[in-house]
């Protein structure tokens, strides 16, 4: 049985104000290089992007700025397709669902999971006209977060990570070519976070988060203020600090304390779930007045590098991010268009 445990930050902000103990922490440093916003075209006129419509699929991947991998349903609403484009991949019953779609090489990855909660990994190549490979039905009780780590391609395997009751995680992976699964079982909660690293953070929290290094066994400790609310990844942690009156401000360190600067003031939320994207990018919206009443909000990008935020969209739908590629939708429902940004393109 599959786990899927979605991060919502509704939640995380308000188990936060819950958690405040005494005020506010000191004010973080400004970014080192502050900018005028600019807009996308201004701030980065080289990077690979595009305009889409009629897409016919949910995209839940983009390859490039142009070629989308995703899902849509049959006529008759019995069974949802995974396309590649226009090219068929595989069909299952409308109840089921195809997530955590992920490029290796040649490869295209993701997971099945059908309505009773059973989940597979497959596999397909990008060109030819091969037929998709089950990977493996040996997936435990995995768990799944909705991020870009939730499956994890290194040295010619695909990582998960399985729960094995209250104090025992286990890290499982299988041969790229498919074959027989390998369990290895760490004591404590833990999830991928960036081959070869765990954390114990799964979610979002206050207090002390722990990343730990599967080859070396290295460990790294990341304290949180009693007003913090952090997310980690091997290179950065994004910190959400709050106040009386909900998000104060996010700033973003290192996960041993240096480096920390300011990158986003009240109001802002994480539009991704993945902290520093390509170590480099983070994502976030800006509500609008209207938002409650029309699902979008402004959404910028703030470039780590360069200390500088920039504008993508001020009326975005949905966004997301994973394999180096941001993509988000525009407009009505019926009509939408969808923007992609190749991050891997930005000098």
């Amino acid at each position: 049985m599959s786990r899927t445990r979605p991060i919502s930050l509704a939640l995380a902000l308000l188990a936060a104000v819950a958690l405040l103990a005494g005020g506010l922490p000191e004010q973080a440093p400004a970014p080192a290089v502050t900018a005028a916003r600019q807009a996308l075209a201004q701030a980065w006129p080289q990077a690979a992007r595009a305009d889409l419509r009629d897409l016919g699929l949910t995209p839940l991947l983009f390859l490039d700025a142009t070629t989308p991998a995703g899902t849509a349903e049959t006529a008759d609403g019995k069974q949802v397709r995974l396309l590649l484009k226009d090219r068929e991949l595989r069909r299952l019953p409308v109840d089921a669902r195809f997530d955590n779609l992920t490029r290796s090489g040649d490869d295209l990855l993701w997971t099945e999971t059908a309505a009773e909660g059973r989940t597979e990994i497959w596999a397909a190549r990008l060109t030819g006209d091969d037929r998709p490979r089950r990977l493996t039905a040996d997936t435990g009780d995995i768990l799944l977060y909705g991020n870009q780590h939730d499956l994890v391609v290194a040295d010619g395997r695909v990582h998960w990570a399985a729960g094995d009751g209250d104090k025992r995680t286990e890290i499982r992976s299988v041969p790229l070519t498919g074959g027989a699964v390998t369990v290895r079982a760490e004591a404590g909660q833990w999830a991928l976070a960036g081959w070869p690293w765990l954390t114990d953070d799964v979610g979002g929290q206050s207090g002390t988060i722990r990343l730990r290094n599967l080859d070396t066994g290295q460990e790294q400790r990341v304290t949180a203020g009693p007003a913090e609310w952090t997310m980690c990844s091997p290179a950065w942690c994004r910190v959400m600090v709050m106040s009386g009156e909900g998000l104060a401000r996010i700033d973003l360190m290192r996960p041993d304390g240096t480096d920390r600067r300011r990158i986003a003031g009240p109001g802002t939320q994480a539009a991704v779930n993945d902290v520093a994207v390509l170590d480099r990018f983070e994502v976030f919206s800006e509500p609008r007045p209207d938002t409650d009443l029309t699902g979008t909000a402004g959404l910028v990008v703030h470039d780590i590098e360069a200390g500088r935020t920039v504008t993508l969209s001020t009326a975005a739908d949905l966004a997301a991010s994973r394999d180096g590629m941001l993509w988000w939708s525009t407009g009505a429902q019926e009509a939408a268009v969808w923007h992609t940004l190749d991050l891997r393109t930005i000098l």
